[in-house]
């Protein structure tokens, strides 16, 4: 990226936030003679000391390579059928290069070649020729995922007239394929990116090892899903429910470490279709009783493409569809045995019941009444009655799990950490990587030992309630016998009740005693409003008006709190358009349950979030209060947190949902805001932190948090900006530096052309693969382990911290990387003060995970977009559609938040 010139180091980065047309030209002409120079993310400063030594196991295996003077050839790889045209199918593509690897092999000098499936194809060492050309011909084409019982090729049809009728689309097909020389890598490369100079050929490099390991996993029928592989073995599946299944798998992947190569290995999920008879599936999934209760229009949906196994011939096929009549009225043409008088082949019209029953002796238990599965082209269908069809295994299930899968999934493939570990141990035996031609000609083996490293485990800090100081045990404690350190009050509010069932007068007194423990005064509510019975069928948008009728016709003024009462806890949706309502209707502060066992402590927890909903505070370190937080206490510092959340997998057109949190009240680092936008789907970088609108204006997210920094911190202005990012991926760290960072760069200078604060930028990372055990413990490892050395990055500043005490299954670490950081942190002081982040969230009595800031970012993320799903569709609809002249397409704006709660913590 550094050598090319601006233009072309721009080019890599996604297009600029749209700018009104009569303010390009000025742009333009401005662009020569500033010369920009890329951020890329620092080196690592030091290592951090603080902390007690502990000695830990990762899931990272020591890979050894000899043979650094070698290249590796990069082929690409071009298929075409007989008559010239493109393949274009996916999965053919293995099949055919094995075949060319089987039948040309002197051709190809004998070498082992690495395909990933697609373009691309690498070589230790050349080929013979820098262009060549092979045609291969393939019998059948069905997948070697079989689950055991196919004959052999899948033939062994009953008679002639079967294989006339299904016109075998798969007999045999010839291919062209083209393989021609696209570059050398050195291997050279991997040894100079251990030593921390990286570059394209080390990325390069490194991705030709993780080819070779996903082939290796391919030639053993996995089913694989990026860097995670997926074996057919049902005893690796747990049922989740709907017909959907969890299979474990593994992740591999080589990473370069501060102690050299590694290979991480961790534990996988995938989920996967209930192979076995189509019905069985259906039934599952749509929880019907019976075959003859099944939905078919859904049922054509969800069979679309997969893949389906046909007896008794065992032939396999793809499902294009069902039939529109049912088995014993769908007519198909049959040609007969023998030609007519004048030579023409007879054919008669039959029902695909009659055919299977009569003609081919198969007895049909149900499937008269029901459609048939089509396999066949549009315009020449070929159809199976439904129980003659069973789904391939490992067909992957991409849709969205719902609620109930997903706590099913989250409890079934839980594993303690000793139990991951044995796991693992057993993986690098079953995978038999020293068996690999390919890793043997690189000279590379694999240690089976789990890399040890040195951690700390830092100490928790000491917080504050109301009446005490107190230290955190085990990343833990709780409020009992102690006042909130700024408790607010409860005055002028109501209850609201969606027919949930419960005891409201118990409730409101728990509330109130609770309460009065804790130092918030709770004064008696105004009034109950129940739902009534009629009301209860009605659509959530109805449902939620009429509440507030209710409400509004009964009270004296706007009330300035409403507890709300729902009937289910998860997935209720009422919730949504409530909560859109309550905040950017009315800025009324709103607390939602959904009570099923009511005690003490449910009853603290509800309050705690309404403190700090109310603007009250819980908790805080003590080092705020007496402000001596390195960097952060002497000089005015706003911390944000942000993340952008993405409709789930299934759902292109959602739009994506960017959510930036911001201190306020400096020198506290306890109390938020959030500031949340709509933008393009399935888009990382967030679009609208500067959005200048005329000469005076700009209407993005940094602007209403660095005002409402300033109002709330008496008149100052932040000097130094601490950035948490969440959620992006390390080939995006270059654009967080160059395109986030200049956009709120850019809203400080809009602000005050003569204002320069300094910025610190860290990304935090929960989906990596890297997992801490302790040694001969079975317990995972303790709150505040830190970890900077040999598993980390070779130059990058980065460490994991698991700041939160692991309840269940396996603790999963953040990875924080440190891109950038002009105040001078010390190692120590800056992950002191990541790990104090952990501590001042407000919602729980426990140290998290993460730093509260991008907790926070989620929870306004996950809120808001609940309000986007009841929308009027007919607002919206004309807004969805693809591109519009004007480019990227519009999408819908959140309404914004009454500025009585902008400011507050609505999101707790």
């Amino acid at each position: 990226m550094a050598e090319e010139d601006t233009n072309g180091a721009a080019d890599g980065l996604p297009p600029p936030p749209p700018v009104p047309p009569d303010f390009t030209p000025a742009k333009t002409e401005l662009e020569p003679v500033k010369k920009k120079v890329l951020r890329v993310p620092m080196a690592r400063r030091g290592l951090g000391n603080k902390g007690q030594k502990i000695q830990i196991l990762t899931n990272h295996f020591k890979v050894n390579v000899t043979n650094v003077d070698g290249h590796f050839f990069h082929y690409s790889v071009a298929l075409f059928y007989e008559d010239g045209r493109p393949v274009d199918g996916k999965g053919v593509g293995r099949k055919v290069l094995d075949r060319v690897h089987e039948t040309y092999d002197t051709e190809l000098a004998g070498k082992e070649f690495a395909y990933d499936g697609e373009k691309s194809l690498f070589t230790i060492g050349a080929l013979p020729r820098n262009k060549m050309e092979f045609t291969v011909v393939l019998e059948d084409m069905t997948s070697n995922r079989s689950n055991g019982n196919s004959s052999p090729g899948g033939h062994g049809s009953p008679n002639d007239n079967d294989r006339k009728r299904l016109r075998r689309p798969c007999q045999s097909k010839t291919f062209k394929v083209e393989i021609s020389f696209a570059a050398k890598i050195p291997m050279q490369a991997i040894a100079n990116a251990l030593r921390g100079q990286e570059s394209e050929n080390s990325q390069e490099a490194l991705r030709v090892l993780d080819i070779i390991l996903r082939q290796h996993a391919a030639k053993q029928g996995c089913l694989l899903v990026r860097q995670s592989f997926f074996h057919n073995d049902p005893k690796n599946f747990v049922d989740v429910g709907g017909g959907v299944l969890g299979c474990r798998g593994f992740h591999s992947s080589f990473r370069t470490t501060q102690s050299g190569l590694s290979l991480n290995i961790d534990v996988s999920t995938t989920m996967i279709i209930q192979p076995g008879p189509v019905v069985d599936f259906l039934i599952a999934n749509q929880n019907a009783k019976d075959p003859f209760s099944l939905d078919w229009a859904k049922a054509k949906r969800m069979l679309k493409n997969l893949r389906v196994k046909t007896s008794p011939t065992n032939q396999e096929y793809k499902i294009t569809g069902l039939s529109d009549r049912p088995c014993r009225e769908q007519l198909f043409t049959l040609k007969q045995k023998g030609k007519d008088v004048d030579g023409e082949v007879q054919t008669t019209e039959i029902t695909v019941y009659d055919y299977f029953v009569n003609h081919r002796n198969i007895e049909l238990r149900y499937s008269a009444d029901l459609p048939c599965i089509n396999v066949g082209k549009p315009k020449r269908p070929t159809y199976f009655p439904v129980e003659l069809c069973s789904l391939v295994s490992l067909q992957r299930y991409t849709k969205s799990l719902s609620t109930f899968q997903r706590s099913s999934l989250v409890e079934k493939s839980r594993q303690k950490p000793q139990e991951r570990m044995q796991v693992l141990s057993n993986a690098l035996k079953i995978n038999k990587y020293d068996a690999e031609p390919l890793l043997r000609a690189c000279g590379i083996s694999i240690s089976s030992n789990f890399t040890q490293v040195d951690g700390r485990v830092l100490p928790p800090p000491k917080l504050k309630t109301g009446n005490d100081d107190f230290v955190p045990r085990n990343g833990r404690w709780n409020f009992n016998n102690k006042r909130l350190v700024d408790p607010t009050k409860i005055e002028r509010w109501a209850v609201v009740n969606f027919s949930a069932r419960c005891n409201i007068q118990g409730l409101v007194s728990d509330l109130i005693k609770c309460g009065k423990q804790k130092g918030i005064m709770v004064e008696d509510p105004f009034d109950v409003f129940e739902e009534s019975q009629q009301v209860r069928r009605a659509p959530p948008l109805v449902r939620v008006e009429k509440m507030f009728e209710q409400v509004q016709s009964k009270l004296p003024g706007a009330p300035k709190f409403l507890l709300c009462l729902l009937p289910e806890r998860k997935n209720c949706d009422v919730y949504g358009p409530w909560k859109r309502k309550n905040l950017a209707e009315y800025g009324i502060v709103t607390q939602c349950i959904a009570p099923t066992r009511v005690n003490d402590q449910y009853i603290t927890n509800v309050l705690l979030k309404i403190n700090a909903k109310l603007g009250g505070l819980n908790s805080m370190l003590t080092v705020e209060h007496s402000p001596s937080i390195p960097m952060v206490s002497k000089v005015p510092t706003i911390i944000l947190g942000m993340d952008v959340s993405h409709g789930s997998p299934g759902q292109s057109d959602v739009p994506s949902i960017a959510a930036v949190v911001s201190s306020r009240q400096w020198p506290s680092i306890s109390r938020y805001r959030a500031s949340v936008r709509t933008q393009s789907p399935k888009v990382e970088m967030i679009d609208n932190l500067f959005k200048r609108v005329s000469d005076t204006e700009d209407e993005g997210i940094m602007r209403e948090a660095l005002l409402d920094f300033y109002v709330s911190s008496g008149k100052r202005k932040p000097e130094h900006i601490i950035i948490f990012r969440d959620g992006v991926s390390e080939s995006q760290f270059n654009q967080v530096l160059n395109v986030e960072l200049d956009q709120i760069i850019e809203s400080c200078k809009f602000l005050d052309e003569k204002w320069n604060p300094k910025f610190v930028v860290i990304v935090a990372q929960k989906n990596h693969h890297t997992k801490f055990f302790q040694p001969n413990d079975p317990s995972n490892v303790p709150p505040g382990t830190i970890i900077d050395n040999k598993v980390c990055h070779p130059r990058n500043y980065d460490f994991y911290l698991c700041a939160h005490a692991g309840m269940i299954g396996t603790t999963r670490p953040t990875h924080y990387h440190v891109l950038f950081d002009e105040l001078g942190f010390s190692a120590d002081d800056l992950q002191e003060l990541v790990h104090n982040l952990s501590y001042v969230y407000q919602r729980s009595t426990t140290a998290i995970s993460v730093v509260a800031p991008i907790c926070y970012a989620h929870l306004a993320a996950t809120q808001m977009g609940q309000w986007m799903k009841f929308e009027d569709t007919s607002e919206t609809s004309s807004m969805r559609g693809g591109v519009t002249n004007a480019g990227p397409v519009a999408v819908p704006q959140l309404p914004k938040l009454d500025e009585k709660v902008s400011s507050s913590m609505f999101f707790c």
